[in-house]
C-alpha cells in the first residue's frame, strides 16, 4: 500500500489511522510506543490522520447504553467486548473506565484537535490526552469545553485555540482523510502505514509492529546502497 504522505521531518515515517473513540486505537498506540522504546535508534514522525468510526453520529454525540444496545445487540454481549479490551489495556498500563463513560462522543471536533496539535509537533501528546480524558475520566470529548481544557494542558494558547474552533477549519479535512482511508481500503482502526509503503491493521503486539518497523528500515538500507553506488557510464 502506497501512502502519499509528506513530511520535512528526518526519520522513518509513521502514519496512524484512528479514531479518538476507538479503544484498540488507544491501545495500538501503546503498543507502537512499546515497539519504538526497544528500537531507540529507530527515529519515527508520526503522522495521525482521522477515521470515523460512526461518520453519522450527531454533534452531541449519543447516549451509551443505547448506543451499545444498537450495535452489540444486547447488554451482555457489550459487556463481554468491554471486559477483553480492558483485559488487553492492563497489559500496557491502561486501565479503562467504561462505567464512566455516559455518552458516545462525536469525533469530528476531537480529531480537530489533534490537527491542530500535529502541525506544531505534538499529534501523538494530543491523542493520549484525549484517550485518557474519554476513556479513564470519562469526559466528553465531544464538548468544546472538554478540548479547551486539554487544549490548555499541551500548552497551546486558549485564545487560539478558540479561534480555531469557532472556524470551520479542519472539518472538510477530517472527513477527506476519511473517505481516503476507505479508498484504500482501510475498514477498521487503528492502522499502520510505515514509509509510505508496508501497512498493517489492528491493535498488534509489538513483535508484529516491530518486524514491520525492521522490515522498512532493510528497505531503507538496501535503497541508500543503490543511491550510494557510482553512476554508470558509457
Amino acid at each position: 500500500m502506497m501512502w502519499n504522505g509528506s513530511s520535512l521531518a528526518p526519520g522513518m515515517r509513521i502514519d496512524i489511522i484512528f479514531d479518538t473513540i476507538c479503544p484498540w486505537c488507544f491501545l495500538g498506540k501503546r503498543r507502537l510506543e512499546q515497539t519504538l522504546t526497544s528500537r531507540p535508534n529507530v527515529i519515527a514522525d508520526i503522522n495521525w490522520h482521522a477515521f470515523l468510526l460512526n461518520p453519522d453520529m450527531p454533534p452531541d454525540g449519543l447516549d451509551r447504553e443505547d448506543y451499545l444496545i444498537a450495535k452489540f445487540g444486547n447488554r451482555s454481549r457489550a459487556d463481554r467486548v468491554c471486559g477483553a479490551i480492558a483485559e488487553a489495556g492492563q497489559t500496557v498500563g491502561i486501565e479503562f473506565q467504561f462505567d464512566r463513560i455516559t455518552r458516545i462522543p462525536s469525533s469530528i471536533d476531537s480529531h480537530r484537535l489533534v490537527q491542530f496539535a500535529n502541525r506544531r509537533g505534538l499529534g501523538s501528546e494530543a491523542a493520549e490526552a484525549l484517550y485518557q480524558a474519554y476513556f479513564l475520566e470519562g469526559q466528553d470529548t465531544s464538548s468544546r469545553l472538554a478540548l479547551y481544557d486539554i487544549a490548555e494542558t499541551l500548552g497551546f494558547d486558549s485564545n487560539e485555540v478558540r479561534e480555531y474552533f469557532y472556524s470551520d477549519a479542519d472539518v472538510r479535512e477530517i472527513r477527506d482523510q476519511n473517505s481516503r482511508a476507505h479508498r484504500l481500503g482501510i475498514s477498521g482502526v487503528p492502522a499502520f502505514i510505515i514509509d509510505g509503503q508496508f501497512s498493517v491493521s489492528g491493535a498488534q503486539e509489538p513483535t508484529v509492529l516491530g518486524r514491520l518497523i525492521d522490515i522498512a528500515e532493510e528497505r531503507a538500507r538496501e535503497l541508500s546502497a543503490v543511491d550510494a553506488l557510482p553512476a554508470m557510464s558509457d
